[in-house]
């Protein structure tokens, strides 16, 4: 770890602050606000939809600007669209509170590429463990968030319009944390430099094809139970307080095995670590089938997490071997889109299932997208060993 690479854990840590306090307060929001129950969430799928919508035109102003130049745009627009969600809040007006979600997406797409700058500040063979201790720093959000939500629920007079003022404080940190990161200049560009593979043929390579299945899948069944937790522990009549606690174990539950995560992957390889965390989504869907304590939807929540850890690290260092240095941009803008996507679907039906259906059955379906991505994994797994035999013979 250098110093560049602290800095970027530290960047990585505020960016989950303002997520986790974004996923705990925007359902609660929403809910107080929207026209009918189901539309409760749409507040957090807002948030996914600007990050696809923005995957384009963050790939562009990498290539063009480089990651610094990028990043700190995204912060800009943290910090804007934290000062609208407080303004929605205080005028009780629930589509300007969309909006501002929306437009926020802007700097998740941008921030979710610290993982795959990480692997630029460091030597080559340190790539998975520069990957797994970057997403290590998300611990701090995980720690402050569900308390800056909690602590700062009332602070303006209205429920959670200081939590947005809050966040907007988060974007000006992590300017200040970027500010002082060294990243590589941009290679000079020519008419000579190599274009790449287009995205039909990335996603055509088996390795690349289920790094995204697996980051896509893996991140939309964490989002499909994360955003509902807080409106089923609500229905529940468990406070505010339980919640934010369980999130709070949640994000640790997500961030805190980056710590050793890279050291598995190098040790064990990236398809096991990956299959485990399918094993561990299956276990935190049975806890959660058991009951709808507190204890309950903490220790399901935890699993979920580690689980999620897992397979997105897997993915993203997976995904690397499927990308040469001139196709990173388009490569990674593919791999956001496809998790963005995903995201926008579960989180308009976390909050109309948990609603209508309850929180068994919203468990329940979540089944299917784990069993996909254990398939996925599997079929790349037997793939890879039948040419290692036919390579040996």
């Amino acid at each position: 770890m250098n110093r560049n690479l602290w800095l970027l854990a530290l960047a990585q840590g505020l960016f989950l602050t303002n997520n986790v306090t974004f996923i705990a307060i925007n359902g609660l929001v929403g809910l107080s606000m929207a026209p009918v129950p189901w539309m409760a969430t749409l507040p957090v799928m807002g948030y996914v939809v600007g990050s696809a919508l923005s995957t384009g035109l963050v790939s562009r102003s990498q290539a063009r600007y480089g990651r610094k130049v990028s990043f700190q745009l995204g912060l800009v627009v943290a910090l804007l669209s934290a000062a609208l969600g407080a303004w929605a809040v205080m005028d009780k007006s629930f589509w300007m509170l969309v909006f501002a979600t929306v437009v926020a997406g802007y700097y998740n797409a941008n921030a979710q590429l610290y993982r795959f700058a990480a692997v630029e500040l460091c030597a080559a063979d340190y790539r998975e463990k520069a990957v797994s201790l970057v997403m290590a720093g998300g611990l701090m959000g995980a720690v402050i968030g569900p308390n800056l939500a909690m602590h700062t629920k009332n602070l303006l007079g209205i429920d959670f319009a200081g939590a947005y003022v809050a966040l907007a404080v988060v974007a000006l940190l992590s300017m200040v944390t970027l500010a002082f990161i060294h990243f590589a200049p941009l290679p000079p560009q020519s008419d000579a430099t190599p274009k790449g593979r287009t995205v039909g043929q990335l996603l055509r390579q088996p390795v690349f094809f289920v790094s995204v299945l697996a980051a896509s899948l893996g991140y939309g069944v964490m989002n499909l139970l994360m955003a509902a937790t807080p409106l089923a522990m609500q229905t529940c009549g468990l406070p505010f307080s339980s919640t934010a606690w369980v999130l709070e174990w949640h994000v640790i539950g997500m961030f805190a095995p980056g710590f050793f995560t890279g050291s598995l992957i190098k040790r064990f390889g990236v398809l096991p670590v990956m299959g485990v965390g399918v094993l561990l989504n299956l276990a935190c869907i049975g806890v959660a089938l058991t009951g709808q304590e507190p204890q309950q939807f903490l220790i399901a929540l935890t699993l979920l997490g580690v689980g999620w850890n897992f397979l997105f690290t897997g993915s993203t260092t997976l995904s690397m071997q499927g990308y040469a240095p001139e196709e990173k941009n388009r490569a990674q803008a593919v791999v956001n889109f496809c998790v963005f996507a995903t995201m926008a679907f579960t989180s308009l039906a976390s909050g109309a299932l948990v609603t209508t259906q309850g929180w068994n059955w919203l468990n329940i379906g979540s089944l299917v997208p784990v069993v996909l991505t254990g398939a996925g994994l599997l079929w790349l797994y037997l793939r890879q060993a039948a040419q290692k035999k036919s390579a040996v013979a």
